[in-house]
């Protein structure tokens, strides 16, 4: 053994070099940086993302713990990867079995994490955590989800306050979008606040409602908007014809300056009574071209039971032993009319009496018949529904309706290319509910839904006149 001084300077040279090489490679191994994306990532509701984080130098992170979390949450665990596999018992549920990492890619330092189906509620900022026996480091990743909703659904509520409610509903939005309401001339109106809700992935539902007043074209226009993206959707409707008449008597009785007392009552309710007699059944009368329905027995649920003529309609408990067609339905214990129609405007009536549940309406030829389905527009029905004593127009969120008078007979008018569909009740000739502002583009049939809470059948009433 040679002291230090004896060792040649070239061998101490080469010595120190490689002292100082190894000290490198320890530190390489040992120190590296986590880096995300600087700027925030996009991502689609409904569609897959993946949130990028990478080690520098891009050494293999099969060997080290990866740990994705939410920031500002008190219960943050997104995913974790440790001891060579994922360890996600602790996970946020909402994650669950929605999100990975990319194991071939750990050994080239990729430790990005791909989240499936994301939803409004992944919207927020992220934290990358990597860590060895040794080192650690991390990165943060802001997540903006986006969410264009459906088009605008605008529905009308019938006289209310002065003026005709109208109802606009869109869903399906992240961020929360705005609802306004302009006339004609794109002007905005002063209109009710903006009801918010979410769905099942954590995306808004809005509706507005606004009280319009007599125009010279009664054509009014709902527009959502999401500033932060610039998206636009707008729907642009007429107040129907037949809903002008009490109105307009309202507003020429308010002009006038009367007071509402018992000569008013005569000069604005008797004329609206005969206005809404005459002319709502002629409105019916020269607009529909088919009242004649009759029931379809192979689209029918075995425990319903139709009537020789085919006319009526009752839920017995008792299962039929028939035939699983692809026309009938399985689940729903419902049945369409045999006649179908994909243009032209379309009314029927159908006797309801003291019946406590039961929904009338039109379906698209592709309405699911074999599995449950929300009962709503975007499902292919649009349906008025009476449960648990609640009259409601299945919108996309139902929409409660409030009736003075419970119909016995209910008539069910279709627009095909105004895209409309109209409730109404028959014996006091008034308005329940209408849908507009939609397209159809496949064959509707009448729907018919009898109940379960008394036997007494749903019966399609002749339609001979209308007075």
């Amino acid at each position: 053994f040679q002291p230090v001084s004896a060792i040649p300077y070239s061998w101490g040279f080469k010595y120190l070099s490689f002292v100082l090489s190894l000290l490198q490679k320890s530190l390489c191994v040992y120190r590296f940086e986590v880096l995300g994306p600087a700027q925030p990532v996009v991502a689609v509701a409904g569609e897959d993302v993946v949130l990028p984080c990478y080690i520098k130098p891009n050494i293999s992170a099969v060997d080290l713990s990866i740990e994705w979390f939410r920031v500002h949450s008190e219960d943050p665990l997104v995913h974790l990867y440790r001891d060579h596999e994922d360890r996600n018992e602790k996970q946020i549920p909402s994650y669950s079995e929605r999100t990975s990492l990319f194991p071939e890619e750990l050994r080239n330092g990729n430790t990005s994490l791909k989240v499936k189906n994301v939803r409004g509620s992944d919207n927020g900022q992220y934290k990358c955590l990597v860590q060895s026996a040794e080192w650690y480091d991390d990165s943060y990743i802001n997540v903006h989800i986006k969410a264009i909703g459906t088009q605008p659904m605008i529905s009308i509520e019938g006289y209310k306050e002065g003026g005709i409610s109208l109802v606009c509903e869109s869903k399906g939005w992240y961020p929360q979008p705005q609802v306004v309401w302009m006339d004609s001339e794109g002007h905005k109106l002063p209109a009710g606040h903006t009801e918010t809700y979410t769905d099942s992935m954590g995306l808004f539902i809005v509706r507005r409602r606004v009280i319009v007043q007599e125009t010279k074209t009664n054509r009014f226009t709902c527009r959502v908007l999401q500033q932060g993206f610039s998206e636009v959707r707008e729907t642009v409707t007429d107040v129907p014809g037949e809903l002008k008449y009490f109105y307009l008597i309202v507003m020429t009785e308010r002009g006038r300056g009367g007071a509402v007392g018992w000569t008013s009552f005569y000069s604005l309710v008797v004329p609206a009574i005969i206005i809404l007699a005459v002319l709502i059944p002629h409105y019916m009368k020269q607009q529909r071209e088919k009242v004649d329905v009759t029931l379809d027995p192979d689209t029918a649920h075995p425990e319903l039971v139709l009537s020789e003529n085919r006319k009526q309609v009752r839920h017995e408990d008792a299962k039929q032993d028939l035939p699983d067609n692809p026309e009938r339905f399985k689940n729903r214990k419902s049945v369409l009319g045999i006649e179908g129609f994909s243009s032209g405007r379309r009314y029927w009536e159908v006797q309801v009496g003291d019946k406590t549940d039961w929904t009338l309406g039109v379906a698209r030829e592709s309405i699911n018949r074999k599995e449950y389905f929300a009962l709503n527009p975007n499902n292919g029905l649009w349906a008025l529904r009476l449960g648990s004593g609640k009259y409601e127009a299945l919108t996309d969120s139902p929409v409660l309706l409030h009736l003075s008078v419970k119909p016995q007979k209910v008539g069910v008018y279709v627009d095909y290319e105004e895209g409309q569909v109209s409730f109404y009740s028959v014996k006091d000739k008034s308005h329940i509910y209408t849908f507009t502002g939609y397209k159809f583009t496949e064959k509707l049939y009448p729907f018919f839904w009898p109940g379960f809470r008394n036997s007494d059948p749903l019966i399609i009433s002749p339609v001979s006149h209308t007075d």
